[in-house]
């Protein structure tokens, strides 16, 4: 990358989400599940609309979040990207250099094991990344585009990943 400090990117937040599809035991279970690989109080999701054939109903709960940012954020990468063997794939990137991709199992996680009583729950992790500079899109006084040159792209992000934490884009 660039010697330019404002040139560099970075991890801005990573979301991690469970979709349960109900509230009750399995949510709870869920959220318990959340705060122990993350260490933060997850966040309730809620059914937008009404689904009879899903067995969902407008403004239940039927899934947690958790954002990290900062150290709490590079640590969790670290692990996830260990739980995923350090490899992607492209197609996980949108043109603006941010990727998702998912945990099949929360056992594979370190110190998590298999309990019959609770199940087995998957996750999807989603990750912003941006250079500096990018506030000006977010604040309240002069909100401005991002200029052209400075927007990061799929290809910055992928060399970022592979520079900062050896993780192989396929």
């Amino acid at each position: 990358m660039s010697d330019n400090a404002m040139r560099t990117p970075r991890i801005e937040k990573v979301t991690v989400h469970m979709s349960v599809g109900e509230s009750g035991k399995k949510l709870s279970n869920a959220e318990m599940i959340m705060q122990t690989i993350t260490g933060q109080k997850p966040v309730r999701n809620f059914a937008q609309k009404t689904l009879p054939a899903f067995g969902i109903k407008k403004g239940e709960a039927i899934g947690c979040k958790v954002t990290l940012r900062g150290a709490k954020a590079e640590k969790f990468l670290n692990t996830a990207f260990a739980i995923k063997e350090k490899s992607l794939n492209v197609k996980s990137f949108d043109k603006n250099g941010n990727f998702a991709f998912g945990i099949e199992e929360h056992t594979d996680f370190p110190g998590l094991e298999y309990d019959p009583e609770i199940g087995i729950y998957g996750m999807d992790v989603i990750v912003s990344i941006e250079r500096p500079g990018y506030r000006i899109k977010r604040r309240k006084a002069q909100q401005q585009e991002i200029p052209a040159g400075h927007k990061l792209t799929k290809d910055d992000s992928i060399a970022f990943l592979g520079n900062k934490y050896g993780v192989e884009v396929k």
